[in-house]
């Protein structure tokens, strides 16, 4: 169709060649004069768009711009071929040839947009869609690629950009699960040094760091086509003298192969080395059948992935078409199903733009008229914005089909739902398939698209891949590190110990090592599964035991690649290297000088302090004061003379530590604080009992220091060891003055020391201490280990070394051999290191005052109760006692009044009285028996003092 309006021209034009042309295009125009300038009125024939024009820029000598442009052109034809795609108009592809030229993209996309494109696929490269991404957010022309994966093309920066297959974070993400997978801890990246692959590792090294690994060297190369050979062989070289064998290869294809040829010539691609490349691989195994002999060699091994297609009907069909499409020129691969999907979700989207009552319309950029005209050399201003760019970007991101490549849906991130790979092996002339990963479950070995239903579960034990093909033709997972520098010997430093060396010995006047220590190591590296080159340096003047935090230093340093010996493992020396499993445990001990005590006469008073005995008997008499108290107006055994009541109180507190009390408790105030009572007394005597025979039976040894914590307030010198992290700890830690802390370098200037009282205790690590001990009796740990912890050898940071030796002490430990090892080296029992266990402590009032406690408010809750009910019967009783204003009644008379009134015997009710006779009588306890029996033995006992007297 064609729309006509007129439009007023009004640059002046000379009857020419060039205006007779421009009047032959216009349907009517006036007669003019000749030869001279005239004023034309011409009507501009304007179209109405029958035709939606994408742009597509791609290098096409390229493997993946072949295959895109050959996918590309049969979503042009297929769309075509259906006229209700977009409602009877033509979708043209117009093709740019970038060739690996940013500056050719740039001018390509240029071109499409004075053409008035309405979006634009590709580019190739991340680095051309940074630089176009910017001209399609000033034009609004949405930009579309399925290779330019870089995860730095973000959203926000760059709104019209869309990446329409999963970036390379996923792709990331599935290479540290395999990493993590397979056991290892580091790898080597090698990467392109563009924007792809630069932002692609630091993906990688964001991913390894969640699964607690990491990338220990970053080898980066020319990005295509400027690497050379001499590049990679270069990078190759250093990365052969490295530790680590797992290599991630996120190149552009020239280069990956490049860099595969190199490495098989320099022996890189044997037994022992794991390649990972990404996904550029895939696309040379898919799309060239057969691949050639020296690729296929030099790739052997090597692990890759592939975006993940799920199986479809339009998929085979479409790869049934294949052959015919590209004439056999080239094999398909999923980014040519991607370009096919790409396509396709621009027509729907214009589609429905066009449901949606908009236009594919353009208007210029008053922004960039000034940069056109004579001389500038530029048209810019036939650049123009696309009206309905918003709208047809937002149908492009709300788009729900089912493409060759599957469910096609985008995220609130704008990322592909359900981002899944194929992870394979290249073996032989081709290559297997040894399982998926995907974002929700992880690496498994079904399909992903058969799990997307069921509930995530990424668990280690979830996770699966079948056998792999390793360079060297290896099917055991490789370890995945060697000793740097090609098997150089490690530098295993060792401390040069002036004391206790029994834990490390260095024979003067030869290179021969011994010791508890360096036992447990030789035995630990012959359960490695590989040869550990080693040689011992050790490390100290040999005049006095070394700094051990020095000696760990030397680790970071890069003096020694590890070090063994009897190393504690302390928080800062862990910030410095890795330990293994600790191989014996250590902890701080105090050790004083202790004496024997012999037992005394006054020994049974030994099992509690002084104070526990003074509260203990208070407690007896208060019990028994409140109980007679409570009991006195109504019990007549709790009656009677002062003198014979005071012995009363005495008599029932004490008979209670035996239980052994005969008068009876008739008030229910009384009962509850008896109970209670003889519950305390229960738990003292067999306190007392318990404590008394431990005393008794056990040899005892006494000595002021009872621990750190009295040590700690003694003010007393405090002695360590030289090089120790004792001295360390106690300033640090325990808040001990510099001034308090004495060095001690040997066993025999710890004894001199304690001896002379020079220090009031030492404090050292529990194996120091127990070799100390076995030769000298006169002292003895007091107190228990106050800190825990254990001796390990040290290896650098994130050294798999650490694991491999941590998992051998396990072994030993396991069968026995490291306590056989501790035995052969430590048994030595000339007297017992074991003389705290004897150290029994007296029984004080914090073990029972919270029994105290509750049968004292136990009394007092009594008294207050008994005093409140004795109050109200007096009121009840006395009310002109208390009501009187008379001032002839004093105070002091009502309080006599009110003792009295206490005083008083209360008879209880003939029934309660029955009742007692009637339990007493079963018992045998009759009152008037008693008294029977009472006076016959006094009048007994009256005769024989007569007849004594008579004779």
């Amino acid at each position: 169709m064609k729309e006509r309006r007129l439009v007023v021209c009004l640059q002046p034009l000379l009857l020419n060649s060039t205006f007779l042309s421009l009047l032959c295009a216009c349907d009517e125009f006036e007669h003019s004069i000749p030869s001279f300038p005239i004023w034309c009125l011409i009507y501009e024939e304007v179209s109405r768009l029958d035709t939606v024009n994408v742009g597509a820029i791609f290098a096409f000598n390229t493997i993946d711009g072949k295959v895109a442009k050959v996918a590309m052109k049969a979503a042009e034809d297929d769309i075509n071929s259906d006229p209700s795609v977009l409602g009877g108009r033509k979708l043209s592809i117009a093709l740019h040839d970038s060739n690996f030229s940013s500056f050719l993209g740039i001018m390509g996309a240029l071109q499409f947009m004075e053409t008035d494109t309405v979006a634009i696929v590709g580019p190739q490269s991340a680095v051309m869609a940074h630089v176009l991404s910017t001209l399609a957010n000033e034009l609004q022309v949405p930009l579309l690629s399925f290779t330019a994966l870089d995860p730095s093309l973000s959203s926000l920066q760059y709104p019209f950009f869309v990446q329409t297959a999963p970036n390379d974070e996923f792709q990331m993400a599935a290479i540290s699960e395999m990493v993590s997978y397979f056991g290892w801890t580091e790898v080597i990246a090698v990467f392109s040094d563009d924007d792809q692959g630069r932002n692609g590792v630091i993906i990688l090294g964001d991913k390894l760091a969640d699964r607690r690994c990491r990338i220990s060297y970053k080898a980066a190369l020319p990005p295509d086509p400027m690497a050379k050979r001499s590049d990679v062989l270069r990078e190759l070289r250093k990365i052969q003298m490295m530790e680590s064998r797992i290599m991630v290869l996120h190149t552009d294809m020239e280069t990956g192969l490049l860099v595969f040829e190199v490495a098989k010539s320099l022996g890189m691609m044997q037994k022992g080395y794991v390649w990972i490349a990404s996904t550029w691989l895939s696309t040379v195994l898919d799309s060239t059948s057969p691949l050639k002999p020296e690729i296929a060699n030099s790739i052997q091994g090597a692990l890759t992935l592939r975006p993940h297609t799920p199986d479809s009907k339009r998929k085979r069909d479409f790869m049934s078409r294949w052959n015919r499409l590209s004439n056999s020129t080239i094999g398909l691969n999923p980014y040519g199903l991607y370009a096919y999907d790409t396509v396709w979700m621009i027509a729907h989207a214009v589609r429905l733009l066009l449901d949606q009552g908009g236009e594919i319309s353009f208007s210029n950029d008053t922004r960039l008229n000034g940069y056109s005209g004579t001389g500038s050399g530029l048209n810019l201003s036939a650049l123009n914005t696309f009206d309905g760019g918003k709208q047809l970007l937002k149908n492009i991101l709300e788009t729900n089909m089912t493409g060759l490549t599957g469910h096609v849906q985008f995220n609130q991130e704008r990322s592909l739902i359900n981002p899944s790979y194929d992870i394979i092996n290249a073996v032989g002339t081709g290559h297997q398939l040894v399982g998926y990963w995907s974002n929700h479950t992880g690496l498994s070995i079904v399909p992903p698209e058969t799990l997307y239903s069921k509930k995530p579960n990424r668990s280690s034990s979830n996770q699966h891949l079948d056998n792999v093909v390793w360079p060297g033709g290896e099917t055991a997972t490789p370890r995945g590190w060697v000793f740097p520098n090609n098997g150089r010997e490690l530098r295993i430093g060792i401390p040069r110990r002036v004391s206790y060396r029994d834990f490390v010995l260095l024979v003067n006047g030869t290179d021969k090592v011994q010791g508890y220590c360096i036992d447990v190591f030789l035995a630990a590296i012959k359960l490695l599964p590989y040869a550990l080159p080693y040689r011992f340096i050790p490390f100290g003047d040999g005049h006095k035991n070394p700094s051990y935090y020095e000696f760990v230093s030397k680790i970071k340093s890069g003096v020694f690649d590890g070090v063994v010996g009897d190393i504690a493992i302390v928080t800062n020396r862990t910030r410095i290297a890795d330990f293994t499993l600790p191989y014996i445990e250590s902890g701080l001990v105090v050790v004083a000088p202790v004496k024997k005590i012999s037992s005394s006469a006054l020994s049974f008073l030994r099992p509690f302090t002084p104070l526990m005995w003074a509260v203990t008997a208070a407690f007896f008499l208060i019990v028994g004061s409140v109980v007679w108290i409570v009991e006195h107006r109504r019990n007549d055994e709790f009656r009677g003379p002062p003198n014979q009541q005071l012995i009363t109180i005495f008599w029932f507190s004490f008979s209670t530590m035996f239980f052994a009390h005969r008068e009876n408790v008739v008030s229910t105030l009384g009962r509850l604080v008896l109970i209670i009572w003889l519950f305390v007394v229960l738990i003292i005597n067999s306190s007392y009992t318990a404590s008394l025979t431990s005393f008794l039976t056990v040899e005892q040894l006494s000595s002021p220091i009872k621990g750190i914590d009295s040590l700690i307030g003694s003010n007393e010198r405090i002695g360590f060891q030289v090089g120790s992290f004792a001295a360390g700890y106690l300033r640090e830690e325990l808040n001990i003055p510099k001034s308090r802390l004495v060095p001690l370098g040997s066993p025999e200037e710890y004894a001199l020391a304690l001896e002379n009282r020079r220090v009031a205790a030492l404090i050292d690590e529990r194996p120091y201490v127990d070799l100390f001990l076995s030769d000298h009796c006169d002292f003895s740990i007091r107190g228990q280990e106050f800190t825990k912890g254990g001796w390990g050898f040290a290896f650098p940071r994130d050294s798999p070394l650490a694991i491999d030796m941590s998992t051998a002490i396990l072994a030993l430990s396991e069968n026995g051999e490291l306590q056989k090892i501790r035995d052969r080296w430590l048994s030595k029992r000339a007297c017992s290191s074991d003389n705290n266990e004897s150290d029994i402590e007296q029984l004080d009032l914090k073990s029972f005052w919270g029994l105290f406690l509750i049968c004292g408010i136990a009394c007092m809750l009594a008294l207050l109760v008994y005093f409140w009910l004795m109050f109200r019967q007096f009121n009840r009783q006395h009310p002109e006692e208390l009501d009187s204003a008379s001032p002839a009644i004093s105070r002091s008379a009502r309080l006599q009044t009110f003792l009295s009134f206490v005083d008083e015997k209360v008879e209880r009710s003939k029934s309660c009285s029955k009742r007692k006779r009637e339990s007493m009588s079963r018992n045998g306890y009759h009152i008037e028996d008693e008294r029977t029996q009472r006076s016959g033995r006094m009048e007994r006992s009256l005769s024989q003092e007569r007849q004594n007297a008579d004779s």
